[in-house]
């Protein structure tokens, strides 16, 4: 804690300064604009017949933002809205039974936060749409640039809008892995591989220069269930056929506004006046107002906040396990496994807590520290329910950390499995050697150097590496056999490190039910035997204060100094690039494992 506060404070102190000193204003000026943010929010305030909006450039994280970050992202320009699903989703319960709101509105105008969101997490806030829809209430969309993503989620309302210059991309999803052994050749990087599971592709780009046809295959049926879900799923919506879709896919690809409402795909073309005037008669509002009456839906979750306490000393614990496993406590979007092993030993020795869901969102990573965290989850599962809702991917040490819960519980757009696990030793001694640099050694034993980076492996050093990875590689099966109750032979058959589609998991024995965060919460609930007596408590703990805090100063310091900002925009395909390649290094620089054995998602899994 004392670390947490003196990193929070110093990177506070840290932009405060940065703006002083950079951005010309007095001191008194900053600390009035901190002041302003915190002491003018007296707390939303909803209007008769208002309209819930939903900016879907919002970025939807399953546990809490790090409030300790919030300001830098906004001096750096980064800053964007964030909420939780779980907020997302209990705004729009709360909405659904409150006179005052009379509709949603999905802002689909710069919809780039739907982008980083998953497939699973945005299935999860449709349906929850869907069944605000089912109250007769409105739901309206309105976009410029369509996507996928942004279609997939915006598809479920009454009405959907595009801009007369917008546009609509329907044209499937594919994925474009990046390769670095030819860098790696090019700059005298050597990289030795120990594996086990023909689909383990996850250290393919650092060895190979093109998919193997393994790691192919297993994509290609991937992409297949999930674009096969889209089309079912906005098929339903739009009253079309997924074949009917499928054909726009084929022979359209990019859809004008005229042919996106010839196609059925959007109701109306119509510029944004047009749209809040629409929207003004909806909410009764005065034709003078210069908007129709409404409230943001982050604003309006404070209130949801508010109201769904039960009062009761019997808690559900949600404990968020959102990014790669790392062995140690980890920083920010890591899954430490010294961290999250102690999360679950207090909520197991806690008597208020009568069971625990585990949010499951993470390609997997260290082998040890998956398995720290799996024991603390089968210890308290002794004690209590423990259920696991896997988000957009829980694959790899993500899906080890699952094997003995209750019961698991998948979207059918959640990425899972990859039961396999690697080791990558890399070494640099053509690099070195070729800036006339060179090592000699002593030692006192014949492997006392293994874990030299200054020389490849020898035969009988990789034998011992790949004798670790085997042995990892067999508890994992093990643990998955006992967890499932399925017989090793078939764990070993669909294992292999091969990753698979949520309905495809539950087909094969991986996965208990279909369902999101919410019904894996009831399902704890009712394992706990607690009826509507209980109240959910969010692990890891996050100030929810300091966050409106900073956040709210944070949107205020992006809005006064409009910080400038030299790079490519979002989404430029050169930037795309970049960040698949600051990605792929994330990784390699994450790898910390204390016996180099991980187990990982087979790539960086991304979805276009």
């Amino acid at each position: 804690m004392r670390n947490f506060i003196k990193q929070t404070f110093a990177s506070l102190i840290g932009s405060l300064l940065g703006l002083f000193i950079f951005g010309g204003i007095s001191t008194v000026g900053l600390f009035m604009l901190v002041f302003a943010a915190a002491s003018t929010d007296s707390g939303p305030k909803v209007e008769d017949s208002s309209m819930l909006v939903f900016d879907l450039s919002t970025q939807i994280t399953d546990g809490k933002p790090d409030t300790g970050l919030i300001l830098q992202q906004a001096i750096s320009g980064d800053y964007k809205k964030q909420m939780t699903l779980r907020e997302v989703l209990d705004a729009l319960e709360k909405a659904r039974t409150d006179k005052r709101i009379v509709g949603v509105y999905l802002d689909a105008r710069d919809a780039s936060g739907a982008g980083s969101t998953g497939f699973a997490t945005l299935k999860e806030i449709r349906e929850a749409l869907s069944k605000f829809r089912d109250t007769g209430k409105k739901v309206v969309a309105y976009g410029v640039g369509w996507g996928e993503k942004e279609y997939y989620l915006s598809s479920v309302a009454d009405t959907v809008m595009v801009n007369p210059y917008g546009g609509m991309e329907i044209n499937g999803l594919s994925s474009q892995p990046m390769f670095l052994a030819g860098a790696l050749e090019k700059f005298g990087v050597g990289v030795q591989i120990v594996r086990v599971g023909k689909f383990k592709g996850a250290v393919e780009p650092l060895v190979l220069k093109q998919l193997s046809p393994e790691n192919r295959e297993q994509i290609q049926t991937l992409l297949d269930d999930l674009w096969g879900e889209w089309r079912g799923t906005v098929g339903k919506s739009r009253k079309m056929t997924p074949q009917q879709l499928q054909a726009i896919a084929d022979s359209k690809g990019l859809l004008e506004p005229s042919e996106a409402k010839t196609n059925r795909l959007v109701d109306k073309v119509a510029y944004f006046d047009e749209v809040v005037t629409e929207l003004k008669k909806l909410t009764k509002s005065d034709s003078d107002e210069k908007t129709f009456k409404q409230i943001d839906l982050d604003e309006y979750a404070t209130l949801a906040d508010k109201n769904i306490s039960r009062n009761s000393d019997s808690e559900i614990a949600v404990v968020y396990a959102e990014g790669g496993i790392v062995d140690g406590d980890g920083d920010t979007g890591e899954v430490g496994g010294t961290r999250f092993a102690k999360i679950f030993r207090r909520l197991r020795q806690d008597k208020d807590v009568k069971a625990v869901v585990l949010r499951i969102n993470s390609p997997g990573g260290s082998a040890t520290a998956s398995e720290i965290i799996q024991r603390e989850i089968r210890l308290t599962r002794d004690v209590k329910p423990v259920v696991v809702s896997m988000g957009d991917t829980a694959a790899s040490g993500g899906y080890w950390i699952a094997t003995d819960s209750n019961r698991i519980f998948a979207e059918p757009n959640t990425v899972t499995g990859s039961i396999g696990v690697f080791g990558s030793i890399p070494n640099i001694q053509k690099l070195a050697n070729d800036n006339g640099i060179t090592w000699d050694s002593v030692k006192t034993g014949k492997y006392a150097d293994i874990g030299t980076v200054t020389r490849p492996k020898s035969e009988a050093e990789l034998a011992i590496f790949q004798s670790s990875v085997n042995r990892i590689y067999g508890k994992f099966l093990d643990k998955v056999a006992k967890g499932r109750n399925l017989p090793q032979s078939k764990v070993a058959d669909i294992a292999q490190g091969r990753v698979w589609s949520g309905k495809a998991a539950k087909d094969i024995g991986l996965v208990d039910e279909i369902g999101g965060l919410d019904a894996a919460i009831k399902y704890a609930a009712s394992e706990a035997k607690l009826g509507d007596k209980w109240e959910l408590q969010e692990y890891p703990r996050a100030s929810s204060f300091s966050e409106r805090f900073f956040g709210k100063v944070a949107e205020e310091t992006q809005a006064v100094f409009k910080t400038s900002k030299t790079s490519l925009q979002p989404n430029h395909p050169l930037t795309k690039e970049f960040e698949k390649l600051q990605a792929e290094i994330a990784v390699l620089q994450n790898m910390n494992d204390p016996l180099g054995v991980y187990a990982r998602l087979p790539f960086n899994l991304i979805i276009e």
